[in-house]
């Protein structure tokens, strides 16, 4: 069930421009699941959809379970990411701007303040899928102390999460080098070690790897065991042969799965990432090639 809006008078201020004590409502922007997370293409494949839907639910989840938030706002007119974030109990906004990142955050901002006027409002990444609640309330905390302020991703290059106080304007610049135009704007940087799992948004291979070590959600989790198993056997004059998924369970694969995979040979015991297609016992692996994260 979706957060009541007035889940928000739990929020106290200390007057304009300060967000002391505030309870944050969260703006989380979504992009269609079918065009989310390009980069990650090369690395998931055909999952890749699905896997920014699950750092999506990862992300609202653990906001949701932070103290400092009264509610999440997400803004995506991705049908199926609606239903699922609604269940979690986000707020679905349509993207009426459609004028990618920043309008999308300017939208929901409004959409907010609308109904609830002097909200402290934070924007915040959808792709943080290790998202620990205690860490992003030390977040929050650290930025009720300024009108506006953010927090500078794993690679110190883009911005993770914007905060403005009530009666101030969120001002979004996300995307690309954001914390330097973020610090130009005015908006405080926010200092603070240990807090990991709010800087850590996933674009790369190498980023999932280490969000993936960092723990992740249970979707996310669930959700990567089912693309990586361990090649167990493998026959090189049919193409074929069979892996072990994670729990132990062996599946067969037939050639064209091979084929798809770009692989000349496969030893037993490699690490592998697949593609597949039905459930349970209609589980059918559509591509097996190694694991690239």
């Amino acid at each position: 069930m979706t957060r009541p809006w007035s889940a928000h008078v739990r929020t106290r201020t200390g007057g304009k421009g300060s967000a002391t004590n505030a309870v944050w409502s969260l703006v989380v922007p979504l992009k269609p699941l079918a065009v989310a997370k390009s980069r990650l293409a090369a690395a998931v494949g055909t999952s890749r959809p699905g896997l920014a839907l699950a750092f999506a639910q990862d992300t609202v989840a653990g906001a949701l379970a932070c103290g400092a938030v009264a509610d999440v706002v997400v803004v995506t007119d991705d049908a199926r990411a609606g239903r699922e974030l609604a269940r979690l109990g986000a707020r679905i906004v349509a993207d009426a701007p459609g004028a990618g990142l920043n309008a999308a955050l300017a939208h929901g901002a409004r959409r907010i303040r609308t109904l609830r006027p002097g909200a402290a409002v934070a924007a915040m990444n959808a792709d943080l899928p290790a998202l620990r609640p205690t860490e992003l309330q030390r977040v929050l905390e650290a930025a009720s102390a300024f009108p506006r302020a953010f927090l500078a991703d794993a690679a110190g290059i883009g911005t993770t999460l914007l905060s403005a106080a009530p009666d101030v304007e969120l001002a979004p610049s996300f995307g690309g080098p954001s914390r330097a135009r973020h610090s130009a704007s005015g908006a405080a940087e926010i200092a603070l070690g240990d807090v990991e799992s709010v800087r850590r948004d996933v674009d790369t291979a190498a980023d999932l790897r280490t969000a993936l070590a960092l723990g992740v959600g249970r979707h996310t989790a669930r959700y990567s065991a089912r693309m990586q198993a361990t090649a167990y056997t493998y026959d090189s004059q049919t193409r074929s042969g069979s892996v072990l998924l994670d729990d132990g369970t062996p599946v067969p694969f037939e050639a064209p799965a091979f084929d798809a995979g770009g692989l000349r040979l496969l030893r037993p015991g490699q690490r592998v990432r697949i593609e597949t297609d039905g459930e349970g016992p209609g589980l059918r692996i559509t591509l097996v090639t190694l694991q690239t994260f």
